[in-house]
């Protein structure tokens, strides 16, 4: 296959609806998959916002969030006025002389945390839904759900860190909470490395809503369903912002 016709296969594949579950996700993650895969290029202007959204099936509101968590992790820019519009701004690999180096996320890395969370996270759900839960672990899990939505941006993640592991605690096998837990520690380090996205988190608030009242209602196949779900949609915005 020639080069033309892979960057056209690719374009296609891009600005192919994306699934309405995760709609915000799965956008950031195709648009930031074709700029670090140069299918769009430094300094391309992306489609008018009408005619992206309609091309991505996605809600014009959904495409701005997409667009504006892509502009703050520096790799869009958007300019206003004549010739003004959005447009791909390829990270030079410069950085200030007063920032930190970050320790380096490799591809396989990254991908091997993803992995593992996919298998072992929505087991956990399930698992959790299959038992007669004592009032105590009921109200635990209503209160770590109350504590990872009310929590501010600085105590979100160990919040939402503690919901998991309630989860996976309420199933009752000491072996997945602690599979649980070292996923969590491996997830919280990739997570710190990306911009706290608003629109993202309402989403996962909506979905930790979910998967409890599915563990609640003792339907396991709901929570397996949810939780993978929420495991999918952070999974893509990972994968859009890593490199």
């Amino acid at each position: 296959m020639s080069a033309g016709n892979v960057v056209a296969l690719w374009t296609r594949t891009v600005f192919a609806p994306v699934p309405v579950r995760n709609a915000f996700e799965v956008t950031v993650e195709r648009l930031a998959q074709a700029i670090r895969l140069g299918v769009l290029a430094d300094g391309d202007r992306l489609p008018p916002e009408r005619e992206l959204a309609e091309m991505f099936g996605v809600s014009r509101a959904t495409l701005r969030e997409a667009i504006g968590a892509l502009r703050d992790a520096g790799l869009l820019r958007s300019t206003r006025g004549r010739g003004g519009g959005t447009f791909v701004a390829t990270p030079s690999g410069k950085r200030r002389k007063s920032a930190a180096p970050k320790p380096r996320l490799t591809a396989a890395a990254i991908n091997d945390v993803l992995a593992l969370r996919r298998i072992i996270e929505p087991g956990a759900a399930a698992l959790a839904a299959t038992r007669a839960l004592a009032a105590a672990d009921r109200a635990t899990l209503h209160r770590c759900l109350r504590e990872a939505t009310e929590s501010r941006a600085q105590q979100r993640r160990l919040a939402d860190s503690r919901l998991h592991m309630a989860i996976a605690a309420a199933g009752g096998s000491p072996s997945v909470v602690a599979a649980v837990a070292d996923v969590q520690v491996r997830l919280t380090e990739l997570l710190r490395a990306i911009p706290v996205i608003p629109a993202n988190i309402a989403h996962s608030d909506r979905q930790h809503a979910a998967v409890i009242a599915a563990i609640l209602a003792g339907e396991p196949d709901l929570a397996r369903q949810t939780m993978e779900e929420h495991v999918d949609g952070t999974s893509a915005l990972l994968r859009g912002l890593l490199s």
